[in-house]
């Protein structure tokens, strides 16, 4: 697994990170310590050095069971999950500023700082390696005190680095705009390329690492869906299909479910074959972008997480293929992605 720096403080991260928003039962399945468990060793044992978690993520759940995991690391079976240090350590980052109570306009100095300290304990270490703003409203980001904020704490040891997570190139080019950030977290696939043209351009000059979630597109990008499938009632897939609950381009790209089905199908018929499977092109497709510093695919059992680790193995996608897919986002997919993009 190739280990990439990201951003100026050069955090080490693998190119292939564990997303675990589904750690904290947001994808309708809950799980226990031991099922946590087992997802972030198989990561690990597949080259993984990256989680990317949320204090908002089962209320604190997601971040518990990776302070967990870390915090007896060294009986993994790697040996390399040491805290005190060793050539692949895991970066850890979470976010802040989607909890009740803080969400959309209750952001204060005091309520940031108590949000960290929570954040700290759950993965039980005094400095968190990085935090980001959790697709905070632009409004705030406008406003100018959450920057100040962050370089507060930065200065006063509580993180090593900060950045964002974004909903749209808009904000994220914002955020590029800011001193001292680190990285920006974008939702981006092989059916959402819009970053590709101006802000991953512009973030690879201002040296801020690029995270990229939703590599899957909420699992449209594994080829397995039918427009019968069913997702239980905790689940976005369920609930914010349509965007009810939050910005509609975090569940499916902000594809109508039906249309995206038909879609990764097309690809798959076109493009994959007995050697290259659909999600595994999604994810190549990604790693293949050089102003891209990690994916963060999510794993609800083990073995999607040793497959999505294994990505990082397979030769680059040729020109042509890149060229093809880059037609076909514009052709067939564009014109129906919903929601502020």
């Amino acid at each position: 697994m190739k280990i990439n720096k990201l951003g100026s403080n050069a955090l080490p991260v693998s190119e292939v990170g564990l997303g675990c928003w589904q750690l904290g039962a947001e994808w309708g399945v809950d799980f226990d310590k031991g099922g946590a468990e087992a997802i972030l060793q198989a990561a690990i044992d597949g080259g993984v050095r990256f989680f990317d978690t949320a204090d908002v993520y089962g209320n604190g759940k997601s971040e518990r069971f990776i302070g967990d995991f870390l915090a007896s690391a060294p009986k993994a079976s790697t040996g390399l999950l040491s805290p005190h240090g060793d050539k692949n350590p895991v970066t850890v980052a979470t976010k802040y500023g989607r909890n009740g109570g803080i969400y959309p306009d209750g952001y204060s100095w005091d309520g940031i700082r108590w949000a960290i300290d929570a954040s700290r304990e759950r993965l039980q270490t005094d400095m968190l390696d990085l935090l980001q703003l959790h697709c905070v409203p632009f409004a705030i980001l406008k406003g100018g005190k959450v920057w100040d904020w962050l370089q507060r704490l930065q200065s006063d040891g509580w993180i090593k680095g900060f950045g964002a997570s974004v909903e749209t190139v808009e904000e994220g080019l914002f955020c590029l705009e800011h001193e001292g950030m680190q990285s920006l977290q974008v939702i981006m696939n092989v059916m959402r390329q819009k970053p590709l043209e101006e802000l991953l351009p512009k973030a690879a000059d201002k040296g801020v690492g690029i995270i990229v979630r939703l590599p899957l597109n909420s699992g449209l990008l594994s080829g397995k869906m039918q427009v019968d499938t069913a997702f239980a009632k905790t689940d976005h897939r369920n609930f914010n299909r349509d965007g009810a609950a939050f910005n509609v381009g975090e569940t499916f790209g902000g594809l109508p479910f039906e249309k995206g089905v038909a879609l990764a199908q097309q690809l798959k018929e076109r493009y994959t074959s007995s050697e290259l499977s659909l999600p595994q092109l999604a994810l190549r497709w990604l790693l293949d972008q050089p102003a891209v510093t990690t994916i963060i695919p999510g794993a609800s059992r083990p073995s999607q997480a040793a497959t999505n680790a294994a990505v990082a193995k397979l030769a680059p996608l040729s020109e042509e293929t890149h060229a093809e897919l880059s037609r076909f986002y514009q052709s067939e997919v564009a014109a129906h992605i919903r929601g502020p993009y």
